[in-house]
């Protein structure tokens, strides 16, 4: 068990004010932000990322979303961080998001659902080092 994860505030959230909300919780729920940054993906890098959807119907919707606004990535640390951070994010549906969750609190719908987080610890390690290199991790 990894004690990373990668999470994205999307451009919803983004667009909404909502960064600094969303960082709070994080914090407030003991994550360690490793490595941050704002960015903008261009769609050629949202379906770089997202590949693993690609024969999914929603794959060209998700990365004209993904590429549609800047973007917060991150890298956070905590003890059993990945299912940690899950909990904290909520269900991709934010009707079905539970009360106190990231989702619940700030996603719109399920398309627009305010943050990504990796599945899994294999994930979280391929996501993290899509953005992030080496030096850029503390």
């Amino acid at each position: 068990m990894s004690n990373r994860t990668f999470t994205m505030i999307k451009p919803d959230a983004v667009k909404a004010g909502n960064i600094g909300n969303i960082l709070q919780m994080i914090n407030a729920a003991g994550f360690r932000i490793v490595a941050m940054k704002y960015t903008r993906l261009t769609m050629d890098q949202a379906g770089k990322f997202y590949e693993v959807h690609k024969e999914r119907p929603f794959y060209g919707e998700l990365c004209e979303f993904m590429s549609s606004g800047p973007i917060v990535a991150a890298i956070l640390e905590k003890d059993n961080a990945v299912a940690d951070f899950r909990t904290l994010i909520g269900a991709t549906n934010p009707a079905q998001a539970e009360e106190g969750t990231i989702r619940k609190k700030y996603a719109t719908s399920i398309g627009e659902n305010a943050v990504h987080g990796s599945d899994s610890d294999e994930n979280a390690a391929i996501e993290s080092s899509f953005f992030f290199n080496g030096l850029e991790q503390f």
